[in-house]
């Protein structure tokens, strides 16, 4: 039977905040419990890198989710910038194509460090994808974006966790799938279209659950990430 700790060490707590003070009061709240953090758009923006060191001294691995599509030596490049900041694991868009991606985890499998792709995002249902000319399911397209990407040597992809035993079955048990739209039972849906709960999603297959506002808009976040299981 796994421990909390060792089920936290499958979190990614989404830091959605535009503020380092706000970044480092959850991060200190949230020292210890072995959960990983994930610097997204908003706080990279406010606060660009100078917070990595912060948290990994906090003991912290570290997501930086930019969600990279660009030509594919722009990529490599930006990717050999990041990758020698400390942060653990960074993702890029499969839909920017197989040599992107390859050349991505290249620059990943040298530095040692974790690059994965992105499939569909979870805000987009159905509807989302038929109007911007994608064919078939909202499955059909993750799955067909996600063997590209290990195809192409990416390392796993973020998904839904609708979409893990599917990938799971077809991508192989060492393929990491990294799902977010993660909501404990007792937490609002927000904007999230597909969701599930953390343990619905483990049982389904993911890797790593990424959770935000159950935990960061929580008056007390240790809290909120020990109930996190219930």
């Amino acid at each position: 039977m796994e421990t909390l700790q060792s089920l936290n060490e499958k979190v990614i707590v989404a830091l959605d905040v535009n503020t380092k003070e706000k970044a480092l009061d959850i991060a200190r709240a949230l020292a210890g419990s072995g959960c990983w953090l994930k610097v997204g758009l908003e706080l990279y923006a406010f606060s660009g890198l100078s917070l990595i060191q912060q948290f990994k001294e906090l003991g912290f691995k570290i997501f930086l989710d930019l969600k990279l599509h660009d030509i594919p030596t722009t990529v490599e490049k930006t990717l050999s910038v990041l990758t020698a900041s400390g942060v653990d694991m960074i993702n890029v868009h499969c839909s920017g194509g197989y040599e992107m991606m390859a050349r991505a985890a290249e620059v990943g499998q040298k530095a040692g460090k974790t690059i994965i792709g992105v499939t569909v995002l979870t805000s987009m249902g159905q509807e989302d994808l038929t109007s911007i000319g994608v064919q078939g399911s909202t499955q059909e397209q993750v799955l067909r974006l996600a063997m590209l990407a290990k195809k192409a040597n990416l390392k796993g992809v973020v998904s839904s966790a609708q979409e893990a035993k599917i990938l799971r079955e077809e991508c192989g048990e060492d393929f990491l799938l990294v799902t977010p739209g993660i909501r404990p039972a007792w937490s609002e849906r927000n904007d999230q279209v597909r969701i599930l709960t953390p343990r619905m999603a483990l049982e389904a297959g993911s890797s790593y659950l990424v959770v935000g506002r159950p935990i960061t808009l929580n008056e007390n976040p240790r809290e909120a990430m020990e109930r996190l299981w219930d």
